[in-house]
């Protein structure tokens, strides 16, 4: 199967082929530097990392941009109330983002732009832009007309009459249509500020991407990715100026979107008050273990964050990383080769649920396997499964070594869930010495409704 990925633009599965085999192009929508990230931040880079990897080996290369927006309003605020320049602010966060995205186990993307090194194309833009007829200059600010282009509102499925009851226009007596969106604002003496034909002023946000986007990847790029809350009118907004300022040609042939995720009953996000952040996160827990649960939902559905779900993925780590513990003896072939049935369920929309399941069957196959070259085998499908996903690739014994006790408590769930395994297959000789080789131990296991508990006597 070739690779398919669900096209936003067109709400349909399609085959992923791109303009140039030899240089695939992806643009994904990075942090906004003014703070530390929240975990929901990171669904995007891990979910479009893994399928970074998945071009690379499909094409033998790729062109991947993940942007840095480092003029904002929420910027200049932080910097107002701590004193400092703007600089200050973005260069600590955009730092703490790529510890924090490395600590999960994100690469590096190929291209990494800023918006402030970008001014220059991003007043281009504008200029041409308004040369064509499709934006205009109005005290201080450039504005795009969104009645100049029929198309607005492909990518929501929105009307643009009814964009205009939303809460995020803002009406403005500059503006010929309320709908019409800022693509350079004017800046007071206190606020960074760029010297441009409409006077000293900034970038809005909308535009920035698109400018970027255009001066790494070209004027048309292959994938175009991020949150579904960027959909509108962020995304819309990027079609619109870089369609309009490129004579017409398509912006993005692929739009993904990747799910939220909630916390509490409600969407993850600042304004709501119920974040997690990576940079305590990954303090508190294993970061593979994070990165598991990121992986654990199809990346187009919601995620419901808890600590249940970090508790679940750190206990099929420790599984997974047990049998891998004991099959130490059994040497594998390198480089690790991804199994078939793992490409082909990335293969069909980045189904890593599926993924996850497969991994699951090759473990348990494992520990079931009797003959050396068969362990062997499994242990490197088990490898290479998990190197799919960005998982598995620490040494056993660094894993359980992360806390004190971690080890033999990764020992025990690896017996207990040997012994459910057991008693599904009806080998209940086998469960009642797991048992009693833990009871020995001081190990009490209590089967609930809920599953198997265990406590030490």
């Amino acid at each position: 199967m070739s690779l398919h990925l669900f096209n936003s633009l067109t709400r349909r599965v399609e085959p992923f082929v791109p303009l140039d085999p030899a240089r695939p192009t992806m643009y994904v929508c990075g942090p906004t530097v003014y703070n530390f990230v929240h975990i929901g931040n990171a669904r995007g880079p891990v979910v479009f990392g893994v399928l970074a990897e998945l071009l690379r080996r499909r094409f033998g290369a790729l062109a991947y941009a993940r942007n840095i927006t480092d003029v904002d309003d929420k910027i200049n605020n932080a910097a107002r109330e701590q004193g400092v320049p703007i600089s200050a602010i973005t260069s600590r966060f955009a730092a703490a983002y790529r510890e924090d995205m490395a600590a999960l186990g994100v690469k590096a993307p190929d291209l990494e732009p800023e918006a402030t090194a970008h001014i220059g194309q991003i007043i281009a833009m504008i200029e041409r832009l308004i040369e064509v007829g499709h934006a205009y200059a109005a005290e201080g600010h450039a504005l795009f007309s969104v009645a100049s282009y029929p198309d607005y509102g492909k990518l929501s499925r929105r009307d643009p009459e009814e964009m205009l009851a939303g809460a995020r226009v803002d009406v403005a007596p500059y503006k010929r249509d309320p709908g019409d969106f800022v693509l350079w604002k004017p800046s007071t003496d206190d606020l960074p500020g760029w010297e441009s034909p409409w006077g000293r002023g900034r970038p809005g946000w909308h535009i920035e991407c698109s400018a970027m986007a255009a001066a790494h990847l070209g004027e048309t790029i292959d994938i175009h990715a991020g949150g579904v809350d960027l959909q509108f009118p962020h995304h819309e907004n990027e079609i619109a100026q870089s369609e309009c300022a490129h004579g017409g040609r398509v912006f993005a042939r692929h739009w993904l979107h990747n799910g939220m995720l909630n916390f509490g009953g409600a969407k993850m996000a600042k304004s709501v008050g119920n974040i997690q952040r990576v940079h305590d996160l990954v303090r508190e827990y294993p970061p593979e273990a994070l990165r598991l649960a990121l992986l654990s939902a199809h990346y187009r559905q919601p995620l419901e964050w808890s600590d249940a779900l970090i508790d679940q993925s750190v206990r099929t780590l420790d599984r997974l990383y047990g049998t891998l513990r004991d099959l130490a003896d059994c040497a594998v072939a390198t480089p690790l080769a991804i199994p078939a049935g793992i490409e082909s369920a990335l293969d069909d929309d980045l189904n890593t649920p599926q993924v996850l399941a497969e991994i699951a069957r090759i473990a348990g196959d494992a520990r079931k396997a009797e003959s050396a070259d068969e362990r062997a085998r499994l242990k490197g499908e088990l490898l290479g499964a998990g190197l799919a996903l960005g998982l598995l690739q620490q040494d056993p014994a660094q894993w359980f070594s992360r806390g004190a006790g971690n080890e033999d408590d990764g020992r025990i769930q690896a017996l207990i869930d040997e012994r459910i395994a057991a008693k599904k297959a009806r080998d209940f000789a086998r469960a009642d010495a797991i048992r009693d080789e833990l009871a020995g131990e001081g190990i009490l296991l209590e089967d609930t409704a809920q599953g198997v508990r265990w406590k030490r006597a």
